[in-house]
């Protein structure tokens, strides 16, 4: 008896494919009591920009919890629970007071750190406002953006400070981006350098310089601590060689190269144009918040930008929602590709191929710092004069090419020059920097160069 194999799928095949499975759990969600909500805790988070809170409060929510911010008339920044733990009503409506936020309705007053200075309904004799505390969390402000610590207040980290944030001449504007979806979906684009070549080079029309339209190949690679990973690409740009490398690390933070870099002449070791975080409101809404970065190398500073840069809005087409329908399917960005996933996209219907590497790298990143099999505490920032050190770069050699070029060697050439750059660990500084340009140099020299 013959029996016919079915050797690929049915033309016409929806009936089959209908069915949705759920989403991942264990890496998209964030709530409280959730492995990567209880994990994303653990870290320093930027919850909104310091712009957004000026005489009045400004309600957030942040990892499924409702919040208010505020900064009191002391100039003391306060992160709360948002709903007064006397009968609920919001604090967003609260009074910003001498020292902390007072709750409109009753009267209660809250400090920044959650303590009960005020009852006024109550007797003059009550003890009431010395027998708990409001909830808060630790706050930092740092160059425009507010940070907050929603973790076990027994294990409150050093608050990190990286090593592009003193470049000479460097100015960080903040600014945000809402997303209506999940906050990994946004993330993974850091590990997709694929995207690049098709969504903004090739696909609807090139929102980027003209090198970013030649095919690059494409390699990932976790960092030395095992705390983040790295993209390496390598492209042909007619006498040179472009190496590019976007670095992201746990739980949520990561540094893009330069956005319209042209790769027209040789530079060495080029630094960063984004620091950003992706931050869950909840599990189908997100937040990036970050810097913008302008100096010489990367983009040189202009007063038109700076304006395009704060709250919910950053100087590059494409990243937000803030367009309209049309334009959006005619010129899709960052924005649509990822919001159009579905509020949670759903791993399993995926069938990720070889220049999706960088993706599974870092789901399965994730999901061992979910089940708590990475130490964290290996990744403690350092003190802010020996600042903790970043990969995220543009290097382009001048190296002829070879009449065997292909893929194999332009991968080699990325791998030691990602090499070169984690030689000069040991280092800090303007040394670490003197150190990898000489590194780099012999990269170049081996090759031809």
């Amino acid at each position: 008896m013959n029996v016919q194999l079915k050797v690929g799928p049915e033309p016409y095949s929806g009936y089959h494919l209908r069915n949705v499975p759920e989403s991942d759990p264990e890496i998209t969600r964030t709530g409280p009591r959730t492995a990567m909500g209880e994990f994303m805790r653990r870290f320093w988070q930027p919850v909104c920009l310091s712009s957004e809170i000026t005489d009045l409060p400004h309600a957030i929510r942040i990892l499924g919890e409702d919040l208010v911010a505020f900064r009191d008339k002391r100039g003391e920044v306060g992160v709360l629970h948002r709903h007064c733990s006397h009968r609920g009503t919001s604090l967003e409506y609260g009074i910003v007071s001498e020292r902390g936020i007072r709750c409109c309705y009753h009267g209660w007053l809250f400090d920044t750190d959650g303590t009960i200075l005020e009852t006024p309904g109550e007797p003059p004799d009550s003890k009431m406002k010395g027998t708990f505390r409001h909830g808060a969390y630790p706050a930092h402000e740092y160059k425009g953006l507010v940070f907050a610590y929603l973790g076990p207040p027994d294990a409150v980290p050093e608050f990190p400070i990286l090593d592009t944030y003193d470049k000479p001449d460097n100015k960080m504007v903040p600014y945000s981006v809402w997303y209506p979806c999940n906050w990994l979906q946004i993330k993974e684009n850091f590990v997709d350098p694929a995207h690049a070549y098709f969504l903004h080079s090739t696909i609807s029309t090139v929102q980027f310089s003209d090198a970013w339209a030649q095919m690059p190949t494409f390699d990932w690679e976790e960092t030395p601590d095992h705390q983040g990973m790295y993209y390496i690409t390598a492209r042909r740009v007619d006498d040179c060689v472009w190496i590019r490398s976007n670095h992201i690390w746990l739980p949520n933070v990561g540094q893009v190269g330069a956005l319209l870099e042209k790769a027209e002449k040789e530079k060495f070791f080029n630094r960063v144009s984004i620091t950003r975080w992706t931050v869950p409101i909840d599990d189908t809404h997100a937040w990036i918040i970050g810097w913008r970065h302008f100096n010489e190398d990367v983009d040189p500073f202009d007063e038109g930008k700076r304006i395009e840069c704060g709250p919910n809005s950053v100087d590059f087409d494409g990243q937000t929602g803030n367009r309209s329908y049309e334009e959006k399917q005619r010129v899709p960005g960052d924005w649509d590709a990822q919001v159009s996933q579905r509020p949670i996209a759903v791993h399993a219907l995926e069938h990720l191929g070889s220049t999706d590497g960088g993706v599974a790298m870092w789901r399965s990143l994730l999901r061992s710092a979910a089940r708590g099999e990475i130490d964290i505490t290996a990744q403690q920032p350092r003190a802010d004069e020996d600042p903790q050190h970043t990969y995220t770069h543009d290097t382009v050699l001048a190296i002829p090419q070879r009449p065997d070029e292909d893929t194999g060697l332009l991968k080699a050439i990325g791998r030691d020059v990602l090499g070169a750059i984690v030689s000069g660990d040991e280092l800090t500084g303007e040394a670490r920097q003197k150190h990898i340009e000489k590194a780099l140099g012999d990269v170049k020299s081996k090759y031809g160069g």
